[in-house]
């Protein structure tokens, strides 16, 4: 697969493709292969030695992960990538990878759910640590990094909150203090947002959200610096949490469609969230471009739309966000995001629930807020309903 280099995104995500079998298909085939075959001895050595680039085994690589990883690492401006069955296997099998036992990690503290269980749970099994920091607090970063501090880690925007972290700022913190800044893009994807540009050394997705689109698949990705995608593919290979060829054909094809889906996301996003700004029955509305976000400019500088979620602040607390969702009629009651469908969740009562309360209001989360994954339908629609679940009509 050649590089678009000079290409625009929109060029980029469908004209880099894998090349061409012998019956000359317009659209990429599948190759449901578990493994390849080789034409001797020879050939099947020097596969195995690393001599000679070829697919061997699906688990390794297969031409539908590669054409996905290929179009991944254009549209993020990395120098390589891994594609993975999931977004968590994906962050457990980059820092599984590259920390060792006694290594540190500076995290902030509004990371997924998964993520952080696996930074207080399970990582300390192999005596691997991890210093949160508050995203309003970012001077307090470099009191956290000890001798044994090895990466610098980050979501942003964070979930489900919608905060944002100075990408440039985080960078220069990482390369005073020779840290690998690792940066989870999933709320932004490569179309609102380059990490690389700014710093980072590896970008992290979960695809299964804005990538895929339209709820079909599970998938993960990390890309950036070829020394350290090649230790994490190599790591990778042996234990196993490669994504299937169907699901990153799925994948690829949706990266064609991404500027589109997620202009329209953003546009819908945006209009939602003024709207909720003057309701009566909202406190407060977080949104990356909103003037009344307390990190604006940080976002305004960063990104180039403001993203698919909205989060509010409903009045009355946990049983008023409670009546909300039982209340709402069109959107979608689901764990998920980033789907072509609006979703809307009430952290504090779901996917929160067994924070502490304490925990949960240091990273944002009170009891009414409600996170609203903006989709595609029309937007006078998802007001509409969201209007009608806040008055409980």
């Amino acid at each position: 697969m050649s590089k678009k280099k000079t290409m625009n995104f929109e060029t980029k995500a469908i004209r880099t493709q894998m090349e061409r079998t012998p019956y000359q298909e317009h659209s990429n085939p599948l190759f449901l292969t578990s493994s390849f075959v080789f034409e001797d001895a020879d050939e099947m050595r020097a596969a195995f030695a690393g001599e000679k680039k070829r697919n061997i085994y699906s688990r390794f690589t297969n031409p539908n992960t590669s054409e996905f990883v290929e179009k991944l690492c254009e549209l993020e401006g990395a120098e390589a990538g891994y594609a993975f069955s999931t977004g968590m296997a994906a962050i457990f099998s980059t820092f599984a990878c590259l920390l060792n036992s006694g290594d540190h990690i500076v995290s902030s503290r509004s990371v997924f759910g998964s993520t952080h269980s696996m930074f207080m749970k399970y990582l300390p099994k192999w005596q691997i640590t991890t210093s949160y920091f508050k995203v309003n607090e970012p001077d307090s970063i470099e009191d956290l990094i000890q001798p044994n501090t090895k990466i610098l880690y980050a979501e942003t925007p964070t979930n489900p909150a919608v905060d944002i972290l100075d990408l440039s700022y985080l960078s220069e913190i990482a390369s005073k203090h020779d840290l690998i800044l690792i940066i989870d893009n999933c709320f932004a994807t490569p179309y609102l947002q380059a990490p690389i540009d700014y710093g980072a050394d590896l970008v992290l997705h979960s695809a299964t959200k804005l990538i895929d689109g339209q709820g079909r698949v599970l998938g993960g990705a990390v890309v950036g610096r070829a020394d350290l995608v090649e230790e994490i593919y190599l790591f990778s290979r042996n234990t196993g949490p490669a994504l299937s060829p169907f699901n990153a054909w799925i994948l690829s094809k949706s990266l064609e469609t991404l500027h589109v889906r997620v202009d329209r996301h953003c546009e819908n996003a945006l209009k939602l969230a003024q709207f909720l700004e003057q309701h009566e029955s909202v406190a407060k509305v977080r949104y990356p471009f909103l003037k009344s976000h307390p990190q604006y400019e940080v976002a305004k500088r960063q990104m180039k739309k403001g993203g698919n979620i909205v989060a509010f602040e409903v009045k009355g607390g946990l049983e008023k966000g409670r009546s909300l969702l039982n209340s709402i009629k069109l959107a979608s009651l689901s764990a998920n995001l980033g789907d072509s469908r609006t979703i809307v969740t009430h952290p504090a009562s779901t996917t929160h629930s067994k924070l502490e309360e304490s925990d949960r209001l240091e990273v944002g989360i009170t009891d009414g807020l409600i996170r609203v994954s903006v989709g595609l339908e029309h937007i006078d629609d998802i007001i509409n309903d969201i209007d009608q679940a806040l008055r409980n009509e």
